[in-house]
């Protein structure tokens, strides 16, 4: 073999040397991302394998409640959660001083009220119990609820945050019962009615389509998110996330799975 056939197959040979040493080119991100089971569950399940064709490789991690997922973030147990809306983080980082800031909007899940006792809000007596969520953000949001369907009036200066002594008129005497926002579905039994978080009410086999007999509005502020700490912002695995997120084939995912119980917020 002559010396200018020898040296493409020597500089081959040690390109390939050098490759083996250095392992892959672009090595996969592992990210762990958190989520609430149902629909945050289930749609970054379809997230998981688009994200993979773009460097990251998602563990997807499930807590059951709504405190956990931030805290496990800021501790750096996982680098993204996506579980909640703007209100909530806003809360959490208020009143825990979390370095979390929000990277993506996702989806919306219109809250509902549902009721094993009567059929239509127009049916509850006098005095009837009403369980809402008992975290500050949703508990504002389940009475903004009440107050759009007109069963009660809140303060003007209530915002997002109202609780039930911001209720100004209450022509039923509805009882406001405060519960773990995770045990609302199980509340039925022994209330009138509840205010239910969508994923919450869909992982109990309610369907917001067919057992609400009210439902919030999807024009509304409470689009969910993906959450990263501050300092990882403006890392190249966040674009990604967001890119595989906001993709054709999860917003179409989401619109036949869900038929409008959830909807995309981008």
């Amino acid at each position: 073999m002559s010396l200018q056939r020898k040296l493409p197959a020597l500089a081959a040979a040690t390109l390939a040397a050098t490759l083996a040493l250095a392992g892959p080119l672009h090595a996969a991100e592992r990210v762990k991302i958190g989520v609430t089971p149902g629909p945050h569950a289930q749609i970054m399940e379809q997230v998981k394998p688009i994200a993979a064709r773009n460097g990251v490789e998602l563990e997807i991690v499930e807590f059951s409640d709504y405190v956990v997922p931030n805290a496990a973030l800021a501790s750096g147990d996982i680098q993204a959660n996506s579980f909640q809306h703007e209100p909530y983080l806003d809360n959490q980082k208020a009143d825990r001083g979390y370095d979390i800031v929000s990277v993506a909007k996702t989806v919306i899940f219109p809250m509902g009220v549902y009721s094993k006792k009567v059929k239509s809000l127009g049916e509850l007596p006098e005095g009837a119990r009403v369980a809402v969520p008992n975290d500050p953000t949703n508990g504002g949001r389940a009475l903004l609820l009440l107050q759009a369907q007109g069963l009660l009036e809140l303060r003007k200066d209530a915002g997002l945050k109202a609780t039930p002594i911001d209720i100004a008129k209450n022509p039923k005497k509805l009882r406001i019962v405060e519960l773990d926002a995770a045990q609302l579905p199980r509340s039925l039994d022994d209330v009138d009615a509840a205010v239910v978080n969508t994923n919450y009410a869909m992982e109990s086999g309610l369907d917001p389509n067919k057992d609400a007999i009210a439902r919030e509005s999807a024009e509304s502020p409470y689009a969910n998110l993906i959450a990263v700490r501050g300092a990882d912002a403006g890392k190249p695995w966040v674009k990604a996330l967001v890119e595989s997120y906001h993709s054709a084939p999860v917003k179409q995912f989401v619109a036949e799975k869900f038929k409008g119980a959830v909807v995309t917020a981008w």
